[in-house]
């Protein structure tokens, strides 16, 4: 049983588009989606910096359509179950056939500069906390008056909160936290802070005509399957101010049957907490191309098996 699963934001690195554009109409795709979401994806995945690829308005289309890329070259069968990481949601909202590719990204588009508009309000950021217990971790965070805005399983926490909020986590670390890491963010996504793009992310998503998901769609809301359309898009809409609960997921995909999980471009993060929270399934990233033959072979061996 296949899960594909797409990462959220902070996966990102410079250049990391450009040996995917090498692919056969790669880069006419691409280019195309560029000029439906009126933001040059081949320059910020190949060219810009760290600080451009930063950009919250940037950065979310930037990882769905390398996501939705790389997965497009892989062929083959479809997964048993799809799942995304925040922004990653709307990579596996496309995936599972609810949106097509160019209205997930356009949705995104819309939701990225909500986003960071809603950031630039107030100085906000993201740290990740690892190692610890939820359960003493969490009320530390909220006495601090951060929001545990990731609960990823695996010993991993993400904080968000203003930076004198997160400063303040840095020198007083919740018991048994090993190291506290700032995140390549530039908001307190999945918060309080984000409300106001709910709002803005409701308009640009109400003309949309969703299909129900063709596979399992997986929502960071509460880890369920999600069996309509309309029903992922409200998701969608929603998750922005509220946590992602990616340790609900992955509880899903074990009562799914899950023996396997490829993680599509730029892969890499959510492998390394499934192998941690998920012993016994096979993991593979998507980085560069060079993985596609390893992750078809992957999913040759496990996909349909839960049929």
């Amino acid at each position: 049983m296949l899960v594909l699963v797409a990462p959220g934001q902070g996966a990102q690195t410079p250049g990391f588009l450009t040996p995917w554009l090498d692919l056969p109409d790669a880069a006419d795709r691409v280019g195309a989606w560029s000029e439906a979401i009126g933001l040059d994806l081949v320059h910020y995945g190949t060219k810009a910096d760290a600080e451009e690829i930063r950009d919250t308005a940037v950065a979310q289309p930037l990882l769905v359509a390398a996501g939705l890329l790389s997965a497009a070259a892989l062929g083959g069968p479809a997964p048993d179950a799809v799942a995304g990481h925040s922004v990653g949601e709307f990579t596996a909202a496309a995936l599972a056939g609810v949106l097509d590719d160019t209205a997930a990204l356009r949705l995104v588009r819309a939701r990225g500069l909500a986003m960071a508009e809603a950031a630039a309000v107030t100085r906000t950021g993201m740290s990740a906390l690892l190692g610890g217990d939820p359960e003493v971790t969490v009320p530390h965070l909220e006495k601090l008056g951060l929001t545990a805005a990731n609960v990823n399983g695996a010993g991993q926490i993400v904080a968000a909160g203003t930076m004198e909020q997160l400063a303040s986590l840095a020198e007083d670390k919740p018991e048994g936290v090993r190291r506290v890491v700032p995140l390549q963010v530039a908001g307190a996504f999945h918060t309080q802070h984000m409300a106001p793009a709910v709002a803005r992310l409701e308009e640009a998503a109400r003309d949309l005509a969703p299909a129900d998901p063709k596979v399992a769609y997986v929502s960071n809301k509460d880890g369920r399957t999600v069996a309509t359309g309309a029903d992922v898009v409200t998701r969608l809409v929603g998750q922005v101010a509220n946590p992602v609960r990616w340790d609900l997921c992955m509880e899903t995909f074990q009562r799914l049957g899950a023996t396997a999980l490829v993680e599509v471009c730029p892969g890499g993060t959510l492998t390394g907490i499934a192998k941690r929270a998920l012993p016994g399934v096979k993991t593979l990233a998507l980085k560069t191309p060079d993985d596609l033959d390893a992750a078809r072979a992957l999913i040759a061996e496990h996909a349909g098996a839960a049929s």
